[in-house]
């Protein structure tokens, strides 16, 4: 089977332009938060985060999920973030897991609250919501009792 120098030419096109967007979207990924420090968050259940995953606050991100563990005393989950050093967050501030949309993709909002004295490094948000699951909420919709 032959090809003519047209169809080998347009796959080399092809590949380039492949190549290129790729490295692109490489360059536009931020791995690595540069600076910042460290907060622990307690919930009743982590509901689908996953490292990496973002804390924002009124919806512009400042910071990453940088651990989830399960604390072994009363089994709540213990989510680690770092948030950038520029942003100062009230010690009395709140958090809860929201949903970026209906497909998924969550993502922890840090509710900020009107203190004068902010968080340091290594302190922790207990005042925190755990989110709401879809299909709980369908389920208590389709079986509760009209």
């Amino acid at each position: 089977m032959r090809y003519s120098s047209i169809e080998i030419l347009m796959g080399a096109v092809v590949l380039v332009t492949a190549i290129f967007f790729l490295i692109i979207g490489m360059q536009s990924i931020d791995t690595k938060q540069k600076d910042g420090y460290n907060l622990s968050l307690i919930f009743g259940s982590s509901a689908g985060l996953r490292n990496g995953d973002d804390v924002k606050i009124s919806g512009i991100n400042v910071g990453k999920i940088i651990n989830l563990d399960l604390d072994p005393e009363d089994y709540n989950a213990k989510i680690k973030i770092v948030v950038k050093s520029e942003v100062k967050i009230p010690d009395d501030s709140s958090a809860r897991i929201t949903s970026s949309s209906l497909l998924g993709g969550n993502f922890l909002d840090i509710i900020p609250g009107s203190s004068e004295t902010y968080m340091k490094s290594n302190d922790v948000i207990y005042d925190t919501s755990d989110s709401v699951s879809f299909m709980e909420m369908l389920g208590k919709v389709i079986f509760s009792k009209q």
